[in-house]
């Protein structure tokens, strides 16, 4: 199976993801970035897919690097650059035989041009959907492990518990 590489056009999401858009509005950018790498730390985590997260200079002007945040591959383009000619270039290296290239992005344009270079494309508001169905599917593992311990084992058989209790009783009423 091919390994599948997400790479995700960070403002577009931003203003794709309801409570991520009205942290932006209420001008909070730097806390809708922090929000955004937090859930994809965890949906990565989960779903066991490689990221890289493109932010372009549009909001942080003249900071190129690339980083770790929440152990993502966070990358910040240049000035000139904006985060889709980045997720183009980036898509063409890396889209191979062995690595499917799925690029995270509403807009229709860089959905054509992902296109041509055999990358795969999904929607801000289709990865939204699989963070919520990845989430309800971690509190029904947490759910479901801890139930597993809220029975008591015991290293009795049943007949020897109920021995065990005619005894009691027996000695009870002494």
């Amino acid at each position: 199976m091919k390994e599948q590489l997400l790479l995700v056009d960070a403002y577009n999401v931003i203003g794709s993801w309801p409570e991520l858009n009205q942290l932006k509005l209420d001008n909070r950018m730097a806390e809708a970035r922090d929000e955004l790498l937090r859930i994809l730390s965890e949906y990565q985590k989960y779903r066991k897919i490689n990221m890289v997260i493109i932010f372009d200079a549009m909001y942080v002007p003249g900071l190129a690097k690339k980083d770790k945040h929440y152990n993502l591959d966070v990358v910040w383009t240049g000035k000139d650059e904006t985060a889709d000619s980045y997720i183009e270039a980036l898509a063409r290296k890396k889209q191979s035989r062995f690595t499917q290239v799925i690029v995270v992005t509403s807009d229709q344009a860089e959905q054509w041009t992902v296109f041509s270079a055999g990358a795969l494309r999904l929607s801000s508001r289709d990865l939204l959907r699989d963070v919520k169905r990845a989430k309800k599917e971690i509190h029904r593992h947490v759910h479901s492990y801890k139930n597993l311990g809220s029975g008591r084992t015991s290293p009795f058989s049943n007949q020897q518990l109920d021995e065990l209790a005619k005894l009691r009783d027996h000695l009870s009423d002494q």
